[in-house]
């Protein structure tokens, strides 16, 4: 198991971390709440119609992480449209950020949450390491957390497509992308093992 989520009696998932694994995946957790940024402030009032009707930005973010963790819905890739279509395009994805953009962050927060307090809650052994063990709702946590990492460190390193991908793999041991890289591949492997825990 060392490395990989396995499925576990009863649904979930489970892994074997050592230390400096643990240390990885909570210190890129918390340095994506920090990028995604806080929760509603604890003294808004408790109204949930006011939470339903708050609006969220309408403008992308100017960081481009966070453009690739809250991209437009809609959108013109290839500028094949012209530019009233364009305009009316851009014109619907600010009003779609507006109303989503709140629960997105929401959603990735608490996931993100998941990651640390599960992290946060492991008995490590006297070796260093420790068996994580994941209900099924606390793995699709950390599935759409996994997600989030790569896509924050995949947009750091411009990665685009899996062309991108496979020169990652050659990169010179000098480059100072190779940690990033190397964290990027590793998440990958953990969130495909995690995918397959959760297939039925």
């Amino acid at each position: 198991m060392p490395g990989t989520f396995e499925p576990i009696p009863g649904g979930g998932a489970a892994v074997a971390l050592d230390e400096v694994e643990i240390s990885i995946i909570r210190s890129l957790a918390v340095q994506l709440l920090e990028l995604i940024g806080p929760g509603p402030a604890e003294d808004a009032p408790d109204d949930p119609l006011a939470e339903l009707f708050a609006e969220g930005p309408s403008e992308p973010p100017s960081d481009p992480v966070l453009k690739r963790l809250f991209p437009d819905a809609y959108s013109d890739p290839e500028g094949a449209q012209e530019a009233a279509a364009a305009e009316e395009q851009r014109a619907y994805s600010s009003e779609f950020r507006r109303y989503t953009e709140n629960d997105l962050r929401a959603g990735k927060r608490e996931n993100a949450l998941a990651v640390v307090r599960t992290l946060d809650a492991l008995q490590v052994a006297g070796d260093g390491g420790a068996v994580l063990k994941l209900s099924t709702d606390e793995s699709r946590q950390w599935l759409g957390a996994l997600n989030d990492l790569r896509l924050a460190i995949g947009s750091r390193l411009d990665i685009t497509d899996e062309e991108d991908t496979d020169l990652l793999y050659r990169l010179p041991d000098e480059d100072p992308r190779k940690p990033m890289v190397m964290a990027y591949l590793w998440l990958g492997g953990l969130q495909e093992t995690l995918v397959t825990t959760l297939m039925p």
